[in-house]
């Protein structure tokens, strides 16, 4: 089903941009003072027409950013946008109910990582002032296992492909960041022997068990 329309909002409006090769789009248009003090157009995409179903789902998206719409269009200011910004952002679009392509449980996992390692340590960053060197060394420095510093790594580089998807980074800098999943040491590695006491083992402690509750 094709959205219908738009909406006039104040200082902007809400509009359906059709699309001859993919689904329509929702964007979000309004005017502001250039440099020259001459007005000029700006215009955002919130999403498609697949991801938000009507036009009370898209003005939810303009409420969410127009603390940054109002300022200035986060795009012309790409020197100055905070990995918090960009993390906001990302959240509000990508980790919303309204997103089905991101199960519920993943949608948690990110937010858990975003919330507890990622922006109390680069919040305050702006994306230009992040270097894949020092998100290396911060990686070490963490007393986590390698799978968990490699998810970590792994969310900061959605944040970054998001940004770039967007226009609101030119790169993705954590591209560089070495950090490998691999185990700190080998898993121990049972014999035959070991693996047959174990299972007699349990054998005994399931009779033991079911022993105890006939009784």
């Amino acid at each position: 089903m094709q959205p219908k329309g738009g909406e006039a909002m104040q200082d902007g409006s809400v509009t359906v941009e059709r699309r001859t090769r993919g689904p329509d789009v929702w964007c979000f248009r309004w005017r502001e003072a250039g440099a020259d003090g001459r007005r000029i157009h700006r215009r955002i995409v919130l999403g498609t027409a697949e991801e938000l179903k009507n036009i009370a789902s898209a003005r939810k998206i303009v409420t969410g950013l127009r603390s940054e719409i109002n300022i200035n269009d986060i795009r012309i200011r790409r020197e100055s946008i905070t990995l918090a910004d960009l993390s906001r952002r990302f959240q509000q679009r990508e980790l919303a109910d309204r997103n089905p392509r991101i199960a519920y449980s993943t949608k948690k996992a990110y937010a858990g990582c975003l919330e507890k390692w990622i922006e109390p340590r680069w919040g305050e960053y702006s994306l230009l002032e992040i270097r894949a060197v020092e998100v290396e060394s911060w990686l070490k420095s963490l007393n986590r296992a390698p799978g968990t510093r490699c998810k970590i790594r792994n969310v900061m580089s959605l944040l970054f492909n998001h940004g770039r998807r967007h226009d609101l980074c030119d790169r993705n800098t954590i591209e560089w960041v070495r950090q490998s999943a691999k185990r700190r040491t080998a898993p121990d590695i049972l014999t035959t022997n070991e693996v047959q006491g174990l299972l007699a083992n349990l054998r005994f402690i399931i009779e033991n068990a079911r022993w105890c509750y006939l009784q």
